[in-house]
């Protein structure tokens, strides 16, 4: 697929997003070949608590808890050391039993409608899950999420300290989405979302909005960083309109582009070492 630039200029078709068979794009799209940055260098230790956390036992606050207690040797001997550092080759044991560290996996979901974002459902409806299921040989989670009505791009994994990162409002990750509206965007109503509004729970400020180019004004794209509940459904609704589409076509960098709905992909490399150097 190929992206047509627009041009600048006052006209809100042009400002902000490519549109060409039904696919938004995106104009500002950070790739890892452009950042510049080079990561560190490490030694291959690894901190006790990081490892226990890798291993899935514990959170590492948590881990940090079961070191102090004495519930974790290194090599046959108890370590109760904060900080200490676990070399390759040693063998971990917490209650008597050898662990080792999961290998991290990362998972790119087209999600598709009617499927929940949650590992499991009481309602017995279903999940994300079962799209991902044989994606990994480790379990995975699902970095935020998307409605259950909500399409697009959904971030897996096993990296708890990259999803908390991502997750995170201080990080102010970037998401994209494409809105399909049960009634034509006034101006003035685009105008007054591109200025910020008062929800009920604060105000919130998007970062661009505009009509989607070749398509009707009820089609609009919107950048935003808000990880705010049902926000981009809710900035809508505000205004009187019903979001009947809404397709998150990127989240960190991260596109659906060559991913059919329904379908996932595992992260390249150099997409992973972009996501850690957000």
């Amino acid at each position: 697929m190929k992206k047509r630039e627009t041009g600048k200029g006052k006209n809100p078709k042009k400002n902000f997003s490519a549109y060409k068979g039904k696919k938004f794009v995106s104009k500002n799209r950070n790739t890892p070949k452009n950042s510049g940055v080079v990561p560190p260098k490490t030694d291959g230790n690894m901190r006790l608590n990081k490892y226990l956390a890798h291993a899935g036992i514990a959170s590492r606050r948590e881990a940090d808890e079961l070191i102090k207690i004495g519930a974790v040797s290194v090599n046959g001997n108890i370590v109760t050391e904060m900080g200490y550092k676990v070399k390759p080759g040693d063998r971990v044991q917490f209650n008597g039993e050898t662990i080792k560290p999961e290998s991290k996996a990362y998972v790119l979901l087209n999600k598709p409608k009617n499927f929940i974002t949650t590992t499991e459902d009481e309602k017995g409806r279903k999940t994300v899950m079962e799209l991902v299921e044989k994606s990994a040989p480790v379990r995975i989670y699902p970095v935020g999420r998307l409605d259950r009505n909500t399409t697009g791009v959904l971030l897996f994994t096993n990296d708890g300290d990259l999803a908390k990162k991502l997750t995170h409002p201080q990080h102010n990750i970037e998401k994209i989405y494409h809105v399909k509206l049960n009634k034509n965007l006034k101006s003035n109503d685009l105008d007054k979302i591109r200025a910020g509004l008062k929800l009920p729970d604060g105000f919130i400020q998007v970062d661009e909005a505009s009509y989607i180019k070749n398509a009707p004004h009820s089609e609009v794209g919107l950048k935003i960083h808000s990880g705010r509940n049902r926000i981009v459904r809710r900035i809508f609704e505000h205004l009187g309109y019903e979001v009947i589409k809404l397709d998150r076509v990127l989240f960190a960098g991260l596109t659906k582009k060559d991913l059919k709905r329904g379908h996932w992909r595992h992260l390249t490399k150099k997409e992973v070492d972009f996501l850690k150097m957000l």
